[in-house]
């Protein structure tokens, strides 16, 4: 008897797979973890002679109301099931994208490309996204990741300069045009991976199939990169020494990316029981999203001081903007989401 399944039959076996159990453990572990760490927050902002300093305390009890909003975001997506999640990504990167062409001012020549950027290219990217590689009857029958995988790389990247051009101003194209390209490959290109891992067919090494839900690797991809940031600058605080580069952001040193990628790992080989991925595989992988976190963690901190702002905008009264608490996913899910593809699905 042969027990290898064809493609269409893992692509039935996805479909009827949404919120596994593991899934909704997971789920339920992060919110018990947000309950505690919440307690924790509020003791210390009530008792001010515990030694701790109250700005650090205000800075953490606003990181995890942002964490909370997140949370509440995502499972009302996950509520609507795949579709939902991929239409929630998309308003998040549109969100974004705002935010990072508002921090770079624009002229009346871009109007015209900008459009495209937002209403075209933006939803066609998670349109595609969402058709993936078993798109409902009634479209044409296609795997749809060669195309969602070169769209805005290629053409987007092809048509903007194009478009720019026709408009007829030539004062700093190439820096107008650099920009827009920037902003749609990062807020964009990049996170609408972080969806795309909803579509793949998760296997075990070995070519194991793995009858989890692809949910819970996400959960996975976007817990694993916010606990990244948050350690490493524990790790920072702790142990820093060297820092990365001064002149970009001053508190970040190598310690702490060290010590982020070693913990995250071992929390990753903790939570690997969610995920297709055996907990030295889960180690390894927390370890190139952690590394990867930092590097777009620096990539927006080296473009919001070259344009002289703090925050790409306000997500929550007195903590950043959208694209600051997505930076480390952005950067992270394409090189997650194709390792995962090349090794563990079938």
């Amino acid at each position: 008897m042969n027990d290898t399944l064809t493609q269409p039959e893992f692509g039935m076996l996805a479909s009827t797979v949404w919120l596994s159990t593991r899934a909704m453990i997971l789920v339920a572990v992060i919110l018990s973890a947000l309950g505690i760490a919440s307690l924790v927050g509020f003791l210390l902002s009530r008792r001010e002679t515990m030694g701790v300093d109250s700005a650090i305390v205000r800075r953490y009890n606003q990181k995890l109301r942002v964490w909370w909003l997140m949370t509440a975001i995502f499972v009302f997506g996950f509520l609507l099931q795949r579709i939902g999640v991929v239409i929630l990504f998309g308003f998040v990167s549109f969100w974004a994208l705002r935010e990072f062409i508002t921090m770079t001012p624009t002229r009346r020549g871009d109007h015209r490309t900008l459009f495209w950027v937002f209403f075209v290219f933006t939803p066609l990217q998670y349109i595609l996204i969402a058709l993936g590689s078993h798109p409902p009857s009634f479209v044409p029958q296609n795997d749809y990741y060669g195309l969602y995988s070169i769209m805005i790389p290629v053409y987007a990247s092809l048509f903007i300069p194009a478009r720019a051009a026709i408009a007829g101003d030539y004062k700093r194209f190439l820096e107008r045009s650099a920009k827009i390209q920037a902003g749609l490959l990062i807020c964009v290109y990049a996170l609408s991976y972080a969806p795309a891992l909803l579509d793949l067919d998760l296997v075990r090494t070995g070519g194991e199939p793995w009858p989890g839900s692809n949910v819970s690797v996400l959960i996975f991809l976007v817990v694993i990169a916010q606990l990244a940031a948050v350690l490493e600058r524990g790790w920072t605080k702790l142990a820093g020494r060297h820092v990365i580069a001064e002149k970009i952001n001053g508190s970040r040193t190598w310690e702490g990316v060290l010590g982020s990628m070693v913990t995250t790992g071992l929390i990753a080989a903790a939570l690997s029981w969610a995920t297709p991925f055996y907990p030295w595989e889960a180690g390894v992988l927390a370890a190139v999203v952690t590394t990867m976190a930092c590097g777009g963690a620096m990539t927006m901190s080296a473009i919001k001081r070259d344009r002289g702002v703090t925050d790409t905008g306000t997500l929550v009264q007195g903590h950043a903007g959208v694209l600051d608490q997505i930076d480390n996913i952005c950067f992270a899910a394409p090189v997650f989401y194709h390792l995962t593809r090349y090794f563990f699905s079938a």
